[in-house]
């Protein structure tokens, strides 16, 4: 199992970023994928969550009008598009294989995801 983030990098206040997790080495679309996201002293935090038949979506309350999670499971590939970003973005965020097909109501909680990639550093400064 491979999961590879990219796409993270520096940006400005009400920039957009988008970030790509390619996977690997396991049938995509038998599984939900998540990001999540961790600054230094904190614990990781559940940000989006894609289920892989219907694709329905979760989201955090806090980025659900910034943020939109989509699958292109022809591709393996989840994507995280984020717009008007804040400094309080900033983090190291990273995409997590979930055990299931669906996220459900408790998506956040780390003990789903069995495999977790490298992560992608976001920056929002000016």
């Amino acid at each position: 199992v491979q999961l590879v983030e990219s796409g993270g990098g520096l940006v400005q206040p009400g920039g957009s970023l988008r970030l790509s997790c390619e996977a690997s080495g396991f049938p995509f679309d038998d599984h939900a994928i998540g990001w999540f996201r961790q600054v230094p002293g904190k614990e990781r935090a559940g940000v989006s969550c894609i289920d892989s038949g219907d694709r329905s979506t979760y989201t955090l309350d806090s980025v659900r009008d910034r943020f939109t999670i989509s699958r292109d499971n022809a591709k393996n590939v989840v994507y995280l598009q984020m717009s008007s970003l804040r400094p309080e973005d900033t983090a190291m965020y990273y995409c997590a294989r979930h055990s299931r097909r669906r996220c459900i109501n408790t998506w956040y909680r780390l003990f789903w995801y069995d495999s977790w990639g490298q992560g992608a550093q976001v920056t929002v400064s000016s």
